[in-house]
């Protein structure tokens, strides 16, 4: 990235390039204090619910892109400035779909269906954010990836986003919905997680087997046979279980779990 003063106040997270493209994650040098609102016991004078306000430090994030004649892809709305000669323009996903069917995708996955492409030469940053930020590398068409509904962030121009449709009725009656964000194809990308990407679990099967609640599932292969299902047979065991329906996956491939999502 070029340097300046500014540099300081960001420490390096992760860096990978391809394609005549440099994306780097950052991480703030200093946490930001955020208020959250905290429901109480009683009321107020007036007669209104209590409320505590708790004010906690938390990490800031960042992407950093480096262009040396290559593109890159963002989702709308993500940049924050770029400076050089760098040329943009909005390209449409699944540009061989009509407008209803790329409508009906971007809503069945949350993701949008247009995405800004920028080109050339110079340095480019998103916007801030306490959501963080996974970077990795596809190798080829023979890579693809299924994510999490919202978690699309940025790829370079080798890598397609599109819209996975389940056929069958496991995929339908999904967490996810019958769609899911389908990337494929190589060069480097970047999704958004809710959780740092040290408190991720990679789950590799190899001919293998792993039930999984779906709302800890951040990405995994798309060469996986999934369906969605009740963790033991019967109904009444079902709901006696607690678990309701889990994700089971058999084959070979890699499966990205959020263990502390909900702590």
């Amino acid at each position: 990235m070029t340097t300046n003063a500014s540099d300081s106040m960001r420490i390096v997270v992760e860096s990978e390039a391809a394609e005549g493209v440099t994306i780097t994650t950052y991480r703030y040098a200093e946490k930001r204090p955020v208020a959250r609102y905290v429901p109480g016991a009683g009321s107020d004078a007036a007669g209104a619910p209590m409320v505590h306000v708790v004010v906690e430090p938390t990490d800031v994030y960042q992407v950093g892109i480096e262009l040396q004649g290559g593109s890159v892809v963002l989702e709308p709305g993500a940049l924050q400035y770029h400076h050089g000669k760098i040329s943009s323009e909005v390209i449409r996903h699944e540009a061989g779909k009509g407008f209803f069917a790329r409508t009906i995708a971007s809503a069945g996955t949350g993701e949008s269906a247009f995405g800004t492409k920028f080109s050339g030469h110079g340095t480019l940053w998103a916007e801030p954010t306490r959501r963080n930020f996974i970077l990795g590398r596809m190798d080829g068409h023979q890579d693809a990836l299924l994510l999490d509904d919202r978690a699309f962030y940025a790829c370079t121009s080798g890598i397609s986003l599109s819209t996975h449709v389940h056929r069958n009725v496991s995929g339908m009656a999904s967490g996810n919905g019958l769609m899911q964000p389908k990337i494929s194809g190589a060069g480097v990308f970047v999704v958004e997680s809710p959780v740092p990407v040290e408190e991720l679990d990679q789950i590799e099967l190899v001919n293998g087997e792993a039930v999984i609640d779906g709302d800890y599932m951040l990405m995994y292969s798309a060469s996986l046979e999934v369906s969605l299902e009740p963790l033991v047979r019967g109904i009444r065991n079902a709901m006696r279980s607690g678990e309701g329906l889990v994700y089971k996956f058999r084959g070979t491939g890699s499966i990205w779990v959020m263990p502390t999502l909900k702590i």
